[in-house]
C-alpha cells in the first residue's frame, strides 16, 4: 500500500470466488458491505481474481512484466505450486521476490503460519506490554504486522536502488517474530549486555520518572515526560510542586527512579486536582511532553490531527492517509479499496495484451472470475 502511495502500480492476485480473507473481517461494515479493516490497508491497489494452480501461466507471464511480487505463503508453498524464487527469476531475472512468513523459511517453526499476536506473544511484546501487576496484554493495533510490513518496504526501495547498478532482481525474506524481537531495541540490549529481564511498566517507562499517564479530576488521563533535570523542574513549577525541584532525593532522574513510588505518588495527587482540558491549557507553552490520552473520536477531532490533512476521502471511503510527505515526489491517496475481481478483465487487457477471446476462455475455464 504504501508503495502504491508512491505512485507504484498495484496488483493484487486474490482467490477467485473469496478473495482475501480481510474481506470478511466483520464487524464493522462501510457503507458498502465491505470490511472496514480491509479498507485501512487496500487503497491504490487493482483487484484481479486467478487459481494459482489452474492459472500458474497468468502469474509467469505478470512476473514477467513486473518490478517485484510480495507473496505471503507458508514457506514452500510457492514452490510447490512452481511458482517460488528460481521459477520466476527464469522468466524475469529483474524480478524482486518478496516473501513474507511468520517465522521464516528455516528452523523449527518455519512450516507454521503466521499470526501478529502469536509472533507478539513468542518474541516478547506481549510479556512486556499491560499493567505491572496485570496480565501480558495485547497492543490495541496489530503492531508486528505493521513493523513487518515497514521493514519490507524499505527492503524493496533498498533492492530497487541496487538493481539500478546490478540489473538483476533477488529475492528478500522478512517474517513477524525477526521483526518483532529486532523492534524489542534497548530491552533486547538490556538482556543482552546487562542481564536485566524486562517486565511490564503500564504507560511508565523503566528508566525515566516521570514518564507516564496521570489520572485526571474528570477521570481521563494525561501522559505526561520529562527526560532532563531541565524538564523536571519545569514540570514542578507549572503543576504547582516547585518544591521538588530542590528536593534531594528527586535532584537526578537516577534518583528519580529509585523512588518512583513516592515521587509518583505526589504527582498522580497533584494532576488529579484539575480536569484533562485544564491541564492541556496550562501546559500548552510548556517544553516538557505531554499529551491527553485520546479516545479515537478525540484522535480525529484534534486540531493537529486536522492540520496535518490525515484523513482523506476517496470514492465511498475515508482513509487515513500517507504519514510521510515530499517536497518533490507524490504519495498520495489515488485508488478506493477495489472490489473483488474488480480489475481482471483491464489487468488481463492492458498488461497483458489479452484478447477479448482468450480473456473470455480463461473465464468459461474458471481460471480467472
Amino acid at each position: 500500500m504504501l508503495l502504491g502511495d508512491l505512485g507504484a502500480e498495484i496488483i493484487k492476485v486474490e482467490k477467485p470466488g473469496t478473495g482475501d480473507e480481510t474481506r470478511n473481517w466483520l464487524p464493522p461494515k462501510t457503507s458498502t458491505g465491505l470490511s472496514c479493516y480491509f479498507v485501512a490497508v487496500n487503497r491504490n491497489k487493482q483487484s484481479i481474481t486467478i487459481d494459482l494452480k489452474k492459472g500458474k501461466d497468468l502469474l509467469y507471464q505478470l512476473a514477467q512484466k513486473s518490478d517485484v511480487l510480495v507473496e505471503n505463503f507458508v514457506p514452500g508453498t510457492m514452490e510447490k505450486l512452481g511458482l517460488g524464487y528460481t521459477d520466476l527469476q527464469k522468466v524475469n531475472p529483474r524480478l524482486i521476490y518478496c516473501s513474507v512468513s511468520g517465522y521464516g523459511s528455516t528452523g523449527p517453526y518455519a512450516t507454521r503460519g503466521g499470526y501478529d499476536v502469536i509472533a507478539a506473544s513468542i518474541g516478547g511484546l506481549l510479556h512486556i506490554t499491560g499493567t505491572r501487576d496485570g496480565e501480558p496484554c495485547k497492543v490495541g493495533v496489530a503492531m508486528t504486522d505493521l513493523a513487518t510490513g515497514l521493514y519490507l518496504h524499505g527492503g524493496i526501495m533498498a533492492a530497487l536502488i541496487q538493481r539500478q547498478s546490478t540489473n538483476r532482481g533477488q529475492k528478500i525474506e522478512s517474517n513477524l517474530l525477526s521483526t518483532q524481537v529486532s523492534c524489542l531495541v534497548n530491552l533486547a540490549s538490556n538482556y543482552l549486555n546487562g542481564g536485566v529481564e524486562a517486565k511490564r511498566w503500564g504507560t511508565a517507562h523503566e528508566s525515566i520518572v516521570p514518564y507516564e499517564a496521570f489520572r485526571t479530576k474528570d477521570d481521563r488521563w494525561m501522559t505526561i515526560g520529562a527526560g532532563s533535570n531541565e524538564l523536571f523542574h519545569e514540570m514542578c513549577e507549572v503543576v504547582g510542586l516547585p518544591h521538588l525541584k530542590t528536593t534531594e532525593k528527586y535532584s537526578t532522574n537516577a534518583l528519580r527512579v529509585e523512588y518512583r513510588e513516592e515521587l509518583i505518588g505526589i504527582l498522580a495527587n497533584q494532576i488529579k486536582t484539575k480536569t484533562c482540558t485544564e491541564w492541556t491549557e496550562e501546559f500548552k507553552l510548556s517544553k516538557f511532553p505531554y499529551g491527553p490520552v485520546n479516545n479515537i473520536q478525540e484522535v480525529f477531532s484534534d486540531p493537529q490531527v486536522k492540520a496535518s490533512e490525515l484523513v482523506q476521502e476517496i470514492g465511498s471511503y475515508k482513509v487515513v492517509g500517507p504519514a510521510v510527505k515530499y517536497s518533490l515526489a507524490q504519495n498520495t491517496v489515488r485508488l478506493p479499496p477495489p472490489e473483488l475481481g474488480q480489475h481482471t478483465r483491464e489487468v488481463l487487457r492492458n498488461v497483458l495484451h489479452m484478447s477479448g477471446s482468450e480473456i473470455e476462455e480463461l473465464y468459461q475455464k474458471s481460471i480467472v472470475s
